[in-house]
């Protein structure tokens, strides 16, 4: 039973901040007892009792979690899901003042970040970097820009491939944002915030039942910022209105919308030389800073039906309609010449607009066969996706009219001269439609007391109409694609500890990431395969403290390689593998000490050349062997507590040629809260506590991030 429970840098000047619907929420009255000596019978008068609320799914308590829908589309314990998966928790989120992607992957064992182009967020799994294994409840949310957790209440990050849930893709791993809902709760938050570099944010949370049966929410957002980066400019904004309806104690209906703008300065870091990253100045700017902005504007809606049949039968219907309009333009490094006077400079701009649909219908249903406790799901899900994609390369026309590249002196890598976008020979100009039909099953299985299993399969259709507006060529592709998953868990000593191994496969069609690398030249391959093979343990020490490990081997099949001979020619080789260790650590070592962290060992190498640039042998980019973070905080009394934070990264390679290493880093962050009163309480939060200079991520040799100095972010929260 369900239980109530654009195209142009801009610095944002204005958000008008909403408050929710008042309501009122009816109480009970206490039923009176008749005294057994009175003999007179009295007839009460009916009372109108509220529903008790019930435990939700995924409820989290501190920096754990306990169970999780994510992973297999049932809310499962997550000591009996087979599979790596960490949970950042509201309350992780909050102390650790997370506000992007790359935040909240700071301290998760496994899971990496690249620079993506100073426009986008790509996390890196078990090897394989990502611009669109992003899910919004569970949804695909795939264009490429940066998001904001202003309206998050938890996220999901899940290793290993898991395309029986989610299709294509996921082929390392993805993240999920869960976002806020309406539920009674009748919270009301507002917090401001000020840091380093010119920093302002507020954000607003109310939350209000209406009556019974309804409740709405409101999350916003507005922030102005600069960096520690020459001439960054950064402004972003976000309102997401909730809806929740409960007709009936058995149904329930989630409505939402959120509009959502970020723009900021493409940056792409700086060069390289020598085999490491140019020795400069963490702030110089390669290019020019004032012609390279990125905007991204997202308009989304959402519906989600919730019924509950009886006899462990229900049903959840989402629905998710999305409109992306992203824009980018860069001016950015290249290669440093050989004496190390002069850098290369290119640019080029790109632009994009997708409209998403997508529909999911999950049936799960439990029932016993004999001595065996099955719970059941079938589902099925409908995708399609619009996408435009327009690029225009930038002519240095002071060198030359047809110059993509101009070169400038080390010492001063800005460029202010002119430049013309056009297209050139080879840029982009398409119109893509993606229609996806899927249908799957899974079964979890308890077999014993000590046994469980988990068997699923998806397939999926997945249908590509691609017109290549230049020449009006059109491609049309279609991949049948047939996604298992199996795992088994032992419990041999209870339900606190568990064994468990896991087989997976997910595939990436070869119209790409982002649907528009379809060509007549790779359109009749075969999808690229990602195989993974697990084994781990779980172990909750106590209640509120968990541990994780994990061994895995990652392959990568069907990759498509160029032959060093004829670059003309390609064929498919079974090219990449990744074989790693994974240990995670969450919850309270006591009353007052919580922690989150972990450690991953990384072996990622490229087992067949791809190309002259990935030859046979070679590291996969931006692998370091070793990671490991821990974050702690300890609540000295009822109002002081302070936090501290480490994050180690052994050395690692840029690009797959092991060209340019970035040296690796051990740094500290820091926290202090102090609770005026249950109201009101201050935080400051300090990045990188000791001031240590290293390299924060690559998208290639020569764009490279200088990680930030010391930044100190100070803020105030109320509640109301």
């Amino acid at each position: 039973m369900i239980k109530r429970t654009k195209h142009r840098l801009v610095r944002c000047t204005a958000l008008p901040m909403g408050i929710a619907l008042s309501g009122i929420v009816m109480a009970a009255e206490p039923t009176i007892a008749t005294p057994a000596t009175e003999k007179k019978e009295i007839t009460l008068p009916t009372v109108k009792v509220k529903a008790a609320r019930a435990k939700k799914p995924n409820e989290t308590k501190g920096y754990l979690a306990k169970s999780n829908s994510t992973a297999v589309k049932t809310n499962t314990a997550l000591i009996d899901l087979p599979q790596s998966i960490t949970v950042i928790t509201q309350e992780l989120i909050k102390d650790q003042n997370m506000q992007s992607i790359a935040d909240t992957i700071r301290y998760v064992p496994g899971v990496g970040i690249a620079q993506g182009e100073g426009n986008r967020d790509t996390p890196i799994f078990r090897g394989n970097s990502s611009t669109s294994d992003m899910y919004v409840d569970g949804i695909r949310d795939d264009v490429q820009y940066f998001r904001d957790l202003y309206n998050i209440e938890r996220v999901d990050v899940l290793r290993g491939p898991n395309a029986m849930i989610f299709g294509r893709g996921g082929s390392g791993g993805l993240i999920n944002r869960a976002t806020k809902q309406a539920d009674w709760k009748n919270n009301r938050e507002m917090s401001f915030q000020i840091g380093s570099f010119d920093k302002y944010r507020l954000t607003g949370d109310f939350d209000q039942a209406v009556n019974d049966n309804v409740a709405v929410r409101l999350t916003s957002m507005w922030e102005n910022s600069r960096s520690y980066r020459d001439n960054f400019d950064a402004g972003r904004w976000g309102v997401n209105p909730t809806l929740s309806w409960m007709p009936t104690e058995q149904t329930k209906v989630s409505l939402g919308y959120e509009h959502y703008e970020d723009s900021r300065t493409a940056d792409r870091g700086i060069s390289s030389f020598g085999g490491r990253p140019v020795d400069t100045d963490p702030s110089t700017f390669f290019g020019d800073p004032d012609r390279s902005p990125t905007s991204a504007i997202v308009d989304s809606f959402n519906a989600v039906l919730d019924h509950d049949f009886g006899g462990g039968v229900s049903v959840r219907n989402r629905t998710r309609y999305a409109m992306y309009d992203k824009f980018y333009q860069n001016i950015f490094p290249g290669a440093v010449n050989a004496t190390g006077t002069q850098v290369a400079i290119s640019a080029y701009n790109n632009d994009t607009q997708r409209e998403n649909f997508f529909n999911q219908t999950d049936l799960t249903f439990s029932l016993d066969t004999g001595p065996f406790k099955h719970k059941l799901l079938a589902g099925a899900e409908f995708g399609s996706q619009e996408t435009d994609n327009f690029r225009e390369t930038g002519f240095f026309t002071a060198v030359g009219p047809n110059a993509t590249s101009v070169n400038v002196p080390l010492a001063n890598p800005r460029y202010t001269g002119p430049i013309t976008f056009r297209q050139n020979a080879t840029d982009a100009n398409n119109h893509g439609v993606t229609d996806i039909y899927a249908g799957y099953m899974q079964d979890q299985v308890e077999l014993s007391k000590h046994w469980q299993a988990i068997f699923g399969l998806r397939y999926d259709r997945f249908n590509v109409d691609f017109t290549n507006n230049r020449n009006n060529q059109i491609i049309s592709t279609t991949d049948d694609l047939l996604s298992p998953r199996g795992g088994l868990i032992y419990k041999p000593f209870g339900d606190n500890f568990s064994l468990y191994a896991n087989y997976s496969i997910a595939y990436v069609p070869r119209a790409g990431e982002q649907l528009a690398s379809l060509s007549l030249t790779n359109a009749a391959l075969k999808p690229e395969e990602f195989r993974n093979y697990e084994v781990g343990t779980k172990w909750d020490i106590r209640p509120d403290l968990s541990a994780t490990l994990a061994l895995y081997q990652l392959d990568r099949l069907n990759a498509l390689a160029t032959n060093p001979n004829n670059p003309a020619v390609s064929f498919l080789v079974d090219g990449q593998r990744t074989r790693g260790i994974e240990l995670g650590l969450s919850g309270n070592i006591t009353d007052a000490w919580k922690v989150f962290g972990g450690y991953a060992y990384q072996n990622g190498e490229i087992t067949k050349s791809i190309s002259s640039s990935a030859l046979a042998g070679a590291t996969l980019a931006q692998v370091p062997e070793h990671t490991f973070s821990l974050w702690n905080r300890y609540d000295i009394t009822s109002q002081w507590g302070v936090g501290l934070g480490s994050v180690y990264r052994s050395k690692m390679f840029a690009a797959t040629d092991n060209t340019v290493t970035l040296p690796g880093f051990l740094r500290f962050d820091a926290a202090t809260y102090y609770k005026v009163n249950k109201n009101i309480q201050l935080q400051v939060n300090i990045e990188n506590l000791f001031d240590k200079k290293y390299y924060a991520s690559a998208n290639s040799n020569t764009n490279i991030t200088p990680g930030s100095p010391i930044a100190v972010n100070a803020g105030i929260s109320v509640k109301f």
